[in-house]
């Protein structure tokens, strides 16, 4: 059994003071299977279409009280009735007050005395050009709302090409400076051993050649004078250790760029997220540090006892350095332009890292807080857009914090909020599942 769509009922407001009139229209108007609705004056004519929304309005100008004209002005204020055709019905000849009727809105006018017929197919045709107008604009609007669709999803789309191509772009440059790194780091480590040795060797012959001949030729202690053996006996032991604790530091930078970049943009695997909290700080060390006009920032690690999590290592060193990255900026930006130099001298710059786990949830929680200026409440409200920035021209993309939120919420299924207080500073909370799957 094929069951018959519903139709809508249409609706028409009849609104005349002549009880004749709208008696004829009525039972014409119901001859053609719609609804009468009647008003004998404005004030109830604008009542009525407050509950019975009627699909068209057939309005007498001249009226008492509220004339034809005024009663359309207020239709036609009105959100409720504002698309709703009104027909205007006067015995008046005069072309400047159709004019006046067509200027404050309405669409048509019907001269009395009137044809039945004549009033109908008038009626017909604007139910029609309404009923056309009104499914237009559903398809319009349903069309802008996909539309509006795909635009996001074309932007999520350019987003995790610009990411996926930066990570691995990233990937491939770090393996080959930490190869370049490693090689020359692997030939110094391994001559120092045999410089320390030849240094010793050297050092034991001076020794004993001034301890079995005392008396020297004088062009030699002159020369000892020159060079004066005494320091240079000294001094050496400290070149060698600070060759050593150089060494150490080319090792560090190499592991953390290692570790920062990590090319497994396929699959999540296991990760200690303080293992990249740290290397990502590792590579931001030269912009913590004092620079002239800003004192050093201090980081602060408040770790707690975090398990392992399956996650993309990479992508998320990413996340890390671009919320520290725009801390700093924000120091630096305090120094730029903030009026009050002295106050910002002279209280402490900290960046605070806090690490967690929610007892109940298991999810791990990362907080980055520092004591900047902060941002205003219209900022912090798109600072997740793609490409908005507040830096100059060839200082940002605006796209470090967009691929930030994408790779928390749509790659980890975490969240990712941020809670600033302008002039005070800000703080950004990021929320990962523990999941093993």
């Amino acid at each position: 059994m094929i069951t018959k769509p519903l139709l809508k009922t249409t609706y028409v407001l009849l609104v005349d003071d002549n009880p004749n009139n709208l008696k004829v229209l009525s039972e014409a108007i119901q001859r053609c299977g719609w609804k009468a609705l009647m008003a004998t004056d404005g004030e109830s004519a604008i009542r009525q279409t407050e509950y019975a929304h009627p699909d068209l309005i057939l309005l007498d100008v001249m009226m008492p009280g509220l004339d034809g004209f005024e009663t359309c002005r207020r239709l036609k204020a009105n959100p409720l009735t504002y698309n709703t055709p009104v027909i205007f019905m006067t015995a008046l000849c005069d072309p400047t007050d159709k004019v006046k009727g067509l200027e404050i809105g309405a669409v048509d006018y019907i001269t009395k005395p009137f044809q039945h017929e004549e009033v109908i197919a008038r009626l017909k045709l604007h139910l029609k050009i309404s009923n056309l107008t009104r499914t237009l604009e559903q398809r319009v609007q349903e069309r802008t709302a996909e539309l509006t669709q795909s635009l996001q999803q074309l932007k999520q789309t350019q987003l995790q090409l610009i990411q996926s191509e930066k990570m691995s772009t990233l990937g491939q440059l770090v393996a080959g400076i930490g190869h370049e790194i490693n090689n020359p780091i692997g030939f110094i480590s391994g001559n120092c051993y045999h410089i320390e040795e030849y240094v010793k060797d050297i050092l034991r012959l001076v020794n004993l050649q001034q301890q079995k001949l005392p008396h020297l030729d004088p062009e030699i202690e002159e020369l000892l004078e020159e060079i004066d053996l005494e320091y240079l006996i000294e001094d050496l032991p400290k070149i060698l250790l600070s060759m050593h604790q150089g060494i150490d530091r080319l090792k560090d930078i190499s592991l953390s760029l290692r570790t920062f970049a990590r090319s497994d943009i396929s699959s999540k695997v296991e990760f200690q997220i303080h293992e990249g909290m740290d290397s990502t700080l590792m590579l931001l060390k030269h912009r913590l540090k004092n620079q002239g006009n800003r004192p050093t920032i201090e980081v602060v690690r408040q770790y707690g006892t975090l398990p392992s999590i399956i996650c993309y290592p990479g992508q998320m060193n990413q996340v890390f350095m671009n919320i520290i990255a725009n801390a700093i900026d924000a120091f630096d930006d305090l120094h730029q332009n903030h009026l009050d130099q002295e106050i910002a001298v002279c209280y402490p710059h900290t960046i605070t890292i806090t690490t967690s786990v929610d007892n109940e949830e298991r999810n791990v929680a990362i907080c980055i807080e520092d004591n900047a200026i902060g941002m205003p409440p219209d900022v912090q409200a798109r600072i997740f857009e793609p490409s908005f920035t507040t830096k100059v021209v060839g200082k940002g993309t605006g796209l470090g914090l967009a691929i930030s939120y994408q790779i928390v919420v749509d790659k980890h299924n975490g969240e990712i909020n941020c809670f600033s207080t302008f002039g005070k500073g800000t703080k950004f909370i990021i929320t990962l599942p523990n999941s093993r799957n």
